[in-house]
Parts: structure tokens; sequence; C-alpha cells
């Protein structure tokens, strides 16, 4: 085998082994992982410093899954996706590495998408037709032969740019390492891509993407040395090529610098940040290891935490109780990059008052080093870290990838990855520091009192920005064409012409053929029940059990129903959770309460949920609060609910003003990133109860509601907390509340008693019946206007509820997000993304689009989708790709807690274990009519169908004289 040993460790932190090799041929590294997780992880990861702000790394990220050798079909990445039980396929851009990982519970599954991920990085066709379709190009007007930008990652990046948040936290990253790589945007600055051309993306491909500058990780069950005899297969065509590929590092600032920068914006309304460039790692000039100390790395987490981790945080409650802002800005701890770096401030500030905002950060980090910090604080972010390193829950995201990632953090830069994988010994350290007194104290002192390598970054509205753009966008194409002969136009034309041709042209079956899949043989015929035992507990309430093996954590949800609750109370149930657990209590203020909740508790969190019942299509709505801790400590954590849920300080008018301008300012945040999901949630709300009620919990009714609430603080403080009380005599009612428990069984007995108490405790009111909660009446079309410079479009068919067709039509959505939406929005549109949701039990039917450079022609084809698949005539190898998509979507991997959470909504919403089979025996027995009947029910559903969009005040205005419909809702 043409691998070295480097090296091999047991991790006890993974429970599992850690051997690094070298490839003898190439010297590719190899980080091999054996855990005893089916839950099998891949990634290849590049070192990709960028030379220029022009997105190359990223437009080579998208293209080279754009077709390669061994597998030369047009979207080799969607054919994946199709007909893949992947439980996680996607690539990113980081400021100087791009990354490919990919993750499966199915071996066969896993090594095929290994093998199409290789060829991919290795061996991608990468004409300058995939260039100008994922990067840029020009288009003509047919009529005015005006030049205009298209492209994938242009519009992406448009998308970032019109986000002040992600914005200002990229610009106090690159502030400050001015002279190196990262201060430049290696997602690629909308004003600099055009300047990128074939060529020099070109180059970047053979410049980097070779196996010598490469990390290549393995994570989890499968066959060790399969994964050594695997690799060498690829890496043995190769030798070995020197890549001057590792990222400087920044001469120290001998003084702090200011930035001063401005954002599409009419609100008077900035952003502003501390931020300090902390230790470096990697390979010094010497070419000796220069790895971040781990004991400072863990250290420098920890004191993050204790500073702005949580709302009881020194540094957040000084900064948000000076009343100079509405939330907490800046990017907190990066430890991505060879400098890791440290940033924080707040947004929503008077434009005046900026400088201020330095002085709270500056005198209160001086404050603490000088006075000492709170015990209390510093023992809650301890217990608080050290619960997440050993639980190490990554949520849906694989915990075989997050292994990858904090590798990488010293990985890349020539250090040792072994030596981050394990926390024990820099954990004793640590604590060891503390014991001692003012650990804490002097690390605030070096790192940032006595740092002069720091920025401030200012981040300005300008009301003339988006006209200031638009008109020197329109001067550089304007000069592009001058420059233009008429022959060199007709070739742009011509160009343009070929690519969209080339678009619309199907793979052949030769070429689709050679991508791998998995036959209908290769999926589980039966569904996997989640162990489930339920219970009556006193006082009318109920015990849901989930016996998995949880290590010994106990988590905890408590369900309570919000059908009671009276129609003006609604939106304050989307910060119910905030209430109770940041306003303090008759026993302790919401500093103590959350140094509480940290010291003994693994975190406690809120939701609200509003679903449509399975068959019956009835509400189901309710307060969540979803709490963890180890089991010894389940006597502690149910006084402290107790505590929060019937001894909430609620007359605190000043800290529930920062709450609500907190939640406004989160809120407002949101609408341009998650721009989808507030479109989809503002459409669906026309139509059922659940989804009307979400929409006042937390879309855009919720943002108006923040908005007239911060006001009606001052305006009706004795209305506004007699709300509050309402609220909280309303949901908090043991009767009909769920307890859902997922733990190990041996632990189930000694916390079963402990729960009963908890529960008697609890208020015990009668019911009131449910009232009816009345959907929203929506226009045709509504559109809600933003600062941004691309689109986000949405329209909703009303299909039938709870249709019996439902899992073959979950194959037939599969067929289309991967196919027409792909193409039509994405591929020929230029859209960063095109896709669909399909809610079984209301029967909506939501079409969607993200950073969409369209708005009208994107509707036009949300239209012509259901005529699509009426047409269609998928053949059977098609069919049973979606159909081996659609069940690695159903059969999601989760974690214990996920698991129980995911049983706990079933068990509320009636989507019963005979329910799911008879789903899944309806998706693995799709057949091509079934498409048809898709396209069929959209068809029928149409006249019902509804449109909404945000856009800009210009694109939304102009959408409606086009179309000659409209309502129009300035958002921002």
């Amino acid at each position: 085998m043409s691998f070295t040993l480097l090296e091999e460790r047991r991790i006890p932190e993974l429970d599992a082994l850690a051997r690094l090799y070298i490839h003898d041929g190439t010297k590719a590294p190899l980080l091999s992982i054996l855990a005893k997780d089916e839950n099998k992880t891949f990634g290849i990861s590049f070192r990709t410093p960028p030379g220029k702000s022009d997105g190359v790394a990223h437009i080579l990220e998208h293209s080279v899954l754009c077709g390669s050798r061994k597998y030369p079909v047009k979207e080799p990445f969607v054919e994946l996706i199709k007909g893949s039980l992947n439980t996680f396929l996607n690539a990113f851009t980081y400021p100087d590495k791009t990354v490919y990982p990919l993750a499966s519970t199915n071996e066969k599954d896993f090594y095929n998408l290994i093998d199409v991920y290789l060829d991919a990085v290795f061996n991608p066709l990468l004409t300058e037709d995939t260039f100008r379709q994922e990067g840029w190009h020009y288009e003509v007007d047919p009529a005015t032969k005006a030049l205009s930008y298209k492209g994938v990652v242009y519009n992406e990046m448009k998308g970032a740019y019109s986000d002040p948040d992600d914005l200002h936290d990229d610009l106090c990253r690159r502030s400050l390492y001015p002279d190196t790589a990262y201060g430049l945007d290696s997602g690629g600055d909308p004003a600099v891509i055009p300047s990128l051309d074939f060529k020099a993306f070109s180059d970047f491909h053979r410049t980097y993407y070779h196996p010598s500058n490469s990390f290549i990780y393995f994570y989890g069950d499968d066959d060790p040395e399969k994964r050594l005899e695997f690799l060498d297969g690829w890496l043995s065509k190769y030798g070995y090529l020197k890549v001057e590929s590792l990222p400087g590092l920044q001469p120290a600032f001998q003084e702090p610098r200011k930035v001063m920068a401005t954002y599409e914006g009419k609100e008077p309304k900035a952003w502003v940040a501390l931020n300090w460039a902390l230790a470096a790692g990697g390979t010094s000039a010497d070419g000796k290891a220069a790895a971040r100390d781990t004991e400072t790395s863990l250290a420098l987490s920890i004191l993050s935490h204790i500073l702005i981790g949580t709302p009881s945080s020194p540094l957040h409650v000084a900064l948000i109780d000076s009343g100079l802002g509405e939330d907490l800005a800046g990017f907190g701890l990066e430890e991505s990059l060879r400098q890791s770096a440290w940033s924080v401030g707040l947004k929503g500030v008077d434009p005046e008052e900026t400088n201020e905002v330095e002085e709270v950060v500056l005198s209160t980090l001086g404050k603490l080093a000088q006075e000492g910090i709170d015990p209390k604080a510093v023992a809650a972010s301890m217990n608080t870290i050290e619960f997440a390193l050993r639980e190490k829950n990554t949520g849906r995201f694989p915990r075989g990838l997050a292994v990858m990632l904090e590798a990488l953090n010293e990985w890349l830069y020539g250090a040792n990855p072994l030596d981050v994988l394990s926390f024990e010994e820099p954990l004793a350290a640590v604590k060891e520091g503390i014991a001692k007194g003012g650990y804490f104290e002097a690390l605030i002192k070096r790192w940032l009192l006595d740092n002069p390598h720091r920025t401030s970054v200012h981040l300005f509205p300008d009301a003339g920005a988006e006209e200031a753009r638009l008109k020197a966008e329109k001067e550089a194409l304007e000069t592009a064409k001058a420059s233009m002969s008429p022959a060199r136009l007709e070739e742009v034309q011509a160009q343009a012409a070929r690519l969209k041709e080339l678009q619309e042209k199907p793979d052949s079956p030769e070429a689709l053929a050679t991508i791998p899949s998995l036959s209908l043989a290769d999926l589980p015929p039966k569904t996997a029940a989640i162990p489930s035992e339920s219970y009556p507990l006193a006082d009318g309430a109920t015990l849901l059990y989930h016996d998995l093996p949880t290590s010994g954590i106990l988590y905890l949800d408590l369900a309570f129903p919000l059908d009671g609750l009276e129609d003006r109370l609604i939106p304050y149930a989307g910060i119910l959770g905030r209430l109770l657990l940041e306003m303090g209590t008759d026993l302790r203020d919401y500093i103590e309460l959350g140094q509480e909740i940290g010291i003994h508790t693994g975190g406690v969190s809120a939701t609200a949920l509003a679903a449509s019942a399975w068959k019956t299509q009835a509400l189901a709505s309710y307060f969540i609060l979803r709490a963890k801790t180890l089991a010894h400590g389940a006597p502690k954590l149910f006084e402290l609910l107790g505590e929060v849920l019937t001894r909430a300080k609620l007359d605190d008018k000043e800290r529930l003003r920062q709450i609500v301008l907190e939640e406004k300012a989160d809120a407002e945040s949101s609408v341009i990133p998650a721009g989808h999901r507030l479109v989809s949630l503002r459409l669906r709300s026309g139509y059922t109860e659940a989804d009307a009620m979400s929409e006042r919990m937390g879309g855009m009714e919720q943002l108006l509601f923040l908005r007239g609430l911060s006001e009606r603080i001052d305006s009706d403080w004795p209305g506004v907390l007699a709300d509050l009380k309402a609220l909280v005599a309303s949901v908090v009612n043991a009767r009909g509340a769920v307890a859902n428990v997922t733990l190990d069984r041996e632990n189930l007995s000694s916390l079963r008693p402990a729960l009963e108490v908890f529960i008697s405790a609890l208020p015990n009111r009668s019911r009131d019946a449910r009232p009816i909660r009345p959907v929203r009446a929506i226009p045709s079309l509504e559109l809600l206007s933003a600062p941004s410079q691309v689109s986000f479009v949405g329209t909703a068919f009303p299909l039938s509820p709870a249709d019996p067709r439902a899992g073959s039509f979950l194959v037939a959505k599969k067929y289309l997000d991967t196919t027409f939406l792909w193409e039509k929005v994405r591929v020929q549109g230029g859209a960063y993304g095109g896709f669909t949701s399909y809610e079984f039990n209301s029967g909506l039917f939501t079409f969607l689009s993200y950073r969409d450079p369209n708005l009208e022609s994107t509707i036009d084809l949300f239209s012509k989708a259901g005529e699509f698949l009426t047409s269609a005539s998928p053949s059977r190898e098609e069919i049973v790709r979606s159909i081996v998509g659609t069940i690695g979507d159903v059969d999601a991997y989760m974690l214990p807690d996920a698991k129980g959470f995911t049983s706990l909504v079933h068990y509320l919403t009636g989507y019963g274990q005979a329910d799911r089979q008879a789903m899944r025996d309806r998706i693995l027995g799709t057949v091509a009519g079934d498409f048809a009947a898709l396209g069929e029910a959209l068809a029928a559903a149409a006249p019902r169908a509804k449109s909404a969009a945000i856009a800009s005040a210009q694109k939304a205005e102009e959408a409606r004289t086009k179309l000659g419909t409209g309502e129009i809702l300035k958002l921002l």
C-alpha cells in the first residue's frame, strides 16, 4: 500500500482511533478516523488562497461539480442529490480553503459519492460555458442591445452584499489582515467578479487542485484498509507537486486602525464592532510548526462565551444596557483562519454614536480585567463548554464533518490535526489556571487590552448607495459594450445563445448511466421506528418516553398547548421563551438565572410549534421548552424550570424593551439572508390555521408586531404587562402538557418521581375550547420591498390535504427540484437556488427561489411546472433515482435528541408509525403516472395559487407594472 503511517492515536474524547498517513507518491496527507458511527464522512480539501476578490475559488467550487471526465453529465452533483441516501453533500469556499465533504450511512452509497467527488475535483471538464454559467457572462438585450451580467455566483454574492450583517462581518475579518489573502473576499465582490477571465480560472484549478495540495479525511465505521486501497487507486496516477499555498501571516499592527464603510439602506442604523487578531497557527517562516497552543485556543473560546455567550454575559449586558444599539454585532470567535480573531459590537446604532460603542467595549473589558469576573459567570461558561465538548451534539450536521472542520483549523497550516481533537489535557490546564486565580482576567489583558492588532469597523447606511451602485454597474456595462466591435458583440450574443442551448439540452442516456446509484433493493422497505411509550402523569399531563442511548444525558421537552390562547396574544408566543428564561424571576435577576442554568444544565431553549394534524388538518399548536442535563442533575433542572414557569418576573420594563429590540433587530436582519423562508411562510399563512399562526409567531407579522410592541412599551405599559401576565397564565398549565423524555432506560426510574413532583407543582386549570384561528387574507401577488440586489420569489399551490398519493408526490417533487427548477431557475435563470416544499398534512405545495436576479419570469416558470410534470416521460432509471433520493430525505440521520423531538412532533400531530409506513410504501411504489398526477393536481390548484416576493423597491414596482397587479409592503 502506498501510504506511510505517521501516527496512530486513541482519541477517548471521540471514542475513536485516529491514524495520520502520508501518501508516498503525492505526499497527500490522510486523516483516517475509526469511529463507531454509521454516519460515515469523507472530505477532500484544498488550500485555495485568492489573489483578488474576483471569486475564482468560489466559482471553481461550483464549476468542478458540473461534469468530469468519468462522469460527463452537466450536473453530477444534482444527479447525486436525486439518487443518493447521502446525509450530507455540499461544498464550501472559505477565505483560504475549499472543502468538499459528504456523508452517508450506506457504505455502497458512501463510496459512490466519494468516487464522483474525486473525479470532480481532479478531472473536471471546466469548459468556458461552465465558467460563464457558474461565474459570470454578458447577456445582450435583443431589443436594446444593452448588456447585463448573469451568473450563479455573481447573483449569490449580490445577495451576500445586500445583507448588512454579512457585509459587516466580512469587512471586520478582512480589516485585520489587509496584506494577506484574508484581506480579500474569497466569495467574490460583485463589482470585481467580471474582471475574472477563463484563463485565470483554469490556471487556478491547475495550481491548487492537485493531490499534493489536498487534505483527505475519512471518519466512521467502514473498513480502514478499504479506505487506503480506494484512495491509492486515485492518487497513484499522480506524482508530487510543490504547491505554494500557505496563506501569509499578517504583520502585527503597531496601533489600532479604523475602517469606515457603507451599505444600501435608508434607516439611520449603523453597525460597529471592535476586532482583534489573536494567536497565529500553522507553519512559521523557518518551516517549523507554529500551531496555536491548544490550551490558549480552548481558553479563548471559553472567554468568548464568558463575555458574550449568553444574555447574562457581562460584556453582552454592558452593550445592551448602554442603550446604544439593538443587538450584538461582530462575528465572535473565528478559529478557521491561520490567525484566529475575535469580534464584538452593536448593530442598530445611531450613526452619530458609533464611537461610544467602542468606549463601552474597552471600558467594560478594562473593568473586568481590573476588578475580576464574577466566579459564577466563569463556572456557568465552563460547564456549558465542557458539556458541549463531551456531548458532541452537532444536530443534523454529521458529527464526522464537525470533527474534520475542527482538525482543519490546525492541519491546513502544517500542524498535527490530532492535537486539536483531544480536549482533556487543555481543559484540565484551564481548570488549573482558574484555580490559581486571575486566569481569564490575564487573557483579557494579554489578547485584548494590550493587543494593538485591533480594528474598529463602522458600517453606515447610505440612502444613495443603491442608485450609485446601479449607475456604476450601468457605466461599466456601457464601457464594455463601447469597447466591443460589432463582430465581438455578435460573438457575445452567440456565446449566450450557445450557453442557453447547452443548458436546455438533456444529458444523453449513456452519460447519465455513468452516475452510480442505488437500486430499490438497496433501500430498507420498513420505516425505522423510534422507541416511544406514553404514560399518564398527574393533573392531566402525559409522559412520552424514548429509550435511546444518550450517554447518561437527559433530553427533556415540555410541550404546553397554545390552543386556548386569545387571538391578541398569539404574537407574544414568538418571544415567550425569552420572557421566561431572560427576564429573571422573583427569586433572582436574569443574570443570576442565566448563570444558574449555565452551571447546572446543558442549556434550556424554547420554540413554538404550529402544525396541521395528520388527516384532520386540525391546528396543533404548542409552546415547547427544551432542556438537557446529565441524568443525575434532573432534580436541579426541574427546580429551575419550575422557577421560570411559575415565578417569572414580567414587570421589568427596561429588560423587556431590550429583549423586544433584540428580537426586532434579528427579525429585520433575517429578511434578506432568509428571504425564501419568510416568503414561504407569508404565502402559506393565507391557507391554513397552522401557517397563519406560524406567520404571526415567526414571520413578517411577527416583525410588524415587534415594531409595534417596542413603541407600546412606552405608550401603554399597563396594557403590555397585562398581556404578558395573561399569556403566561394561559400557556403554563399542567393539563394537556406533554413531557417528552429521551434517555437510556436505566436512568428513567430515578427520574420519574422527580418529574411527577415537578408536574404536580405547575398550575392546573381547565382548558378553554379552541377558537378557530383565521387565515390571513392575501392578494394574488404580494411584493415585500427591502434593499436587496436580488429577489426571493414564491408561489403556493393548495393541493388536497393528506392526499393518499402524497408519498408518490414527494418523489415527483424530488424530480421537479432536480430537473425543471434546477435547470430553469438556477442554471438558466442565474438564481442561487430554486426548490419546492410540500407539506402533505395541509397539502400546500410551494415553489421558491433564492437570491434570484429575476422576479416576473420566475413566477411564470412556477406556473408552468405542472405542465412540465404532465408532459414529462421519466425513464424507469430516473424514477428510481428520485425514489432513492426521497427515501434519503425521509430517512434523514438523527442523533438521539433529534429522534426524541421528531417523535414528539409525530405524537402531537397524530402522524403514527402506520401512517409513516404507508407513506414509505407509496414512495417505493411510485410509477411514471404519479408524476403526471402531481402535474394535474398543480394545474387544478392554479386558480387558488398565490405569489409573493421580497425585492428592491424598484424591482417590486417594475413587477407590479409589468404584471398589472400586486400589493407592495415596505419591510426595510
